[in-house]
């Protein structure tokens, strides 16, 4: 079959004229070094769809409260697990179209349109009311922000094979970094006429929607990201690919339902809930201060240390070591919760960057596999078939985590795991599963990457 534009020649490879995809492997054959100004745009278009994901859960617990719809003190989880489900259940319905639509008609379109939904929705859930609106907002926010899929296939397509794990490491990153800011400006900006008065009157539109400020913030910045994206350039290929490459990728598609950040939401949860139900009594600004240090060394170990491990130890090994790691760690904040003063800040804080580094290792090694196992044209459905599962385990993940939750502070005095100790338990029971299922027959992986 010959296509009927023109081709252009060069060496091995064929190019066509009018065709983004070529121009991107045209620039990356001129280039062989880092695509920096594209690795920029992956950085601000995934840190834009990352930061309102769980930017919510500091001061959830408050805004649920505010609500009146529970009855009392400890029924307060069950709400709140809904409305952070809400986002995980619409964005799981929807990844494998987002990524089918991204197939067809690019990525681009897909994270200009998810981008302005960051800006739209994001809005109307600060400006939430009652708990409704707030689920409705959440659930149309992540059915409507179909990113994250396209965005690794594109950090995959601008990248030269050397420097794919650089790609993932950076998606991973801003998304592990939005998803510790995100919940950090809310802790930190939430209830800003309690906080500063002296800025913030309560008649003032602060004021009165006291959740509105650090989700005003983040979808200014999203719009920013928005404007960004317009000239974000186009990698899928609209003709049919005859290189090499293409005619031997791996047709077996790497799929794992490994998602160690699945019930991550329940530290804020546990966090601000009463000393005597086994929590810390943080406040919304200490829950955020936690966070921010935790983002800091995601920060550095993803840009610095990950590309060199992954290189010598393979992505999947990667995963399998952050699996096993988490499994002691998770069992250790129960009992962290035991301490005060300095020592309960140092050790909640190490532990908190220890739960994210390793945490974002194994999805950024799962990442890595999953776009080098399927053609250019299918990336953007494995892509969203990828993110369809994990969303549906991150839906049911918040909400059954809040129920899980309540129930829990509700047996503190119980012999056999009291309190919050059922919830850590269970939390390493779901870590083991995701563990094995790093194995074979489970995780099939590319040729070019030994197990």
């Amino acid at each position: 079959m010959v296509d009927n534009r023109e081709a252009l020649l060069d060496g091995k490879n064929k190019y066509f004229e009018n065709c983004p995809g070529c121009k991107i492997e045209q620039l990356k054959e001129t280039n062989s070094g880092v695509p920096f100004k594209h690795l920029f745009y992956v950085w601000v278009v995934v840190l834009a769809a990352a930061l309102p994901i769980s930017s919510l859960f500091p001061f959830l617990y408050f805004m649920i409260r505010d609500f009146h719809i529970a009855n009392k003190e400890e029924d307060i989880g069950y709400y709140a697990g809904y409305v952070g489900s809400a986002f995980m259940f619409g964005r799981a319905l929807t990844s494998i179209l987002w990524g089918m639509i991204a197939d067809r008609y690019g990525r681009k379109p897909v994270i200009v349109f998810g981008t302005f939904s960051v800006v739209t929705f994001n809005t109307l859930f600060g400006l939430s009311t009652n708990f409704w609106v707030a689920i409705s907002a959440r659930f149309l926010l992540g059915s409507l922000c179909g990113i994250l899929g396209p965005m690794r296939a594109y950090a995959s397509e601008v990248c030269h094979k050397e420097y794919q794990a650089l790609g993932m490491s950076v998606i991973s990153t801003s998304w592990g970094i939005g998803l510790v800011i995100g919940p950090a400006l809310g802790g930190f900006l939430a209830q800003p006429a309690e906080k500063f008065p002296h800025i913030f009157a309560k008649e003032s539109l602060f004021g009165r929607f006291p959740y509105f400020l650090p989700c005003f913030l983040i979808s200014l910045f999203a719009l920013g990201v928005l404007l960004i994206s317009c000239s974000l350039p186009e990698t899928l290929h609209i003709h049919k690919r005859y290189d090499k490459e293409s005619d031997e990728v791996n047709d077996e598609l790497v799929t794992s339902t490994c998602e160690p950040n699945a019930n991550e939401k329940i530290f804020s949860l546990w966090a601000v809930s009463p000393r005597k139900n086994g929590g810390l009594s943080y406040s919304t600004t200490d829950v955020g201060e936690v966070l921010a240090i935790s983002g800091c060394g995601l920060l550095l170990f993803q840009l610095f240390l990950y590309p060199l491990i992954e290189r010598n130890l393979g992505p999947v090994m990667v995963s399998r070591i952050g699996a096993v790691l988490s499994i002691p760690l998770l069992f250790t904040y129960p009992f962290i919760a035991m301490l005060k003063g300095l020592s309960l800040m140092l050790l909640i804080d190490s532990a908190s960057v220890l739960k994210n580094v390793l945490s974002v290792s194994i999805t950024t090694g799962l990442f890595l596999l999953q776009n080098r196992a399927v053609k250019q044209e299918q990336r953007g459905t494995a892509n969203g078939i990828s993110m369809s599962a994990m969303s549906l385990f991150k839906a049911v993940g918040p909400a059954a985590g809040g129920s899980l939750f309540s129930w829990a502070q509700n047996r503190g005095n119980a012999f056999f795991l009291p309190g919050n100790q059922l919830v850590f338990f269970i939390l390493n029971i779901i870590e083991v599963i995701g563990l094995l299922m790093t194995f074979q027959p489970f995780l099939a992986a590319p040729d070019d990457t030994v197990l």
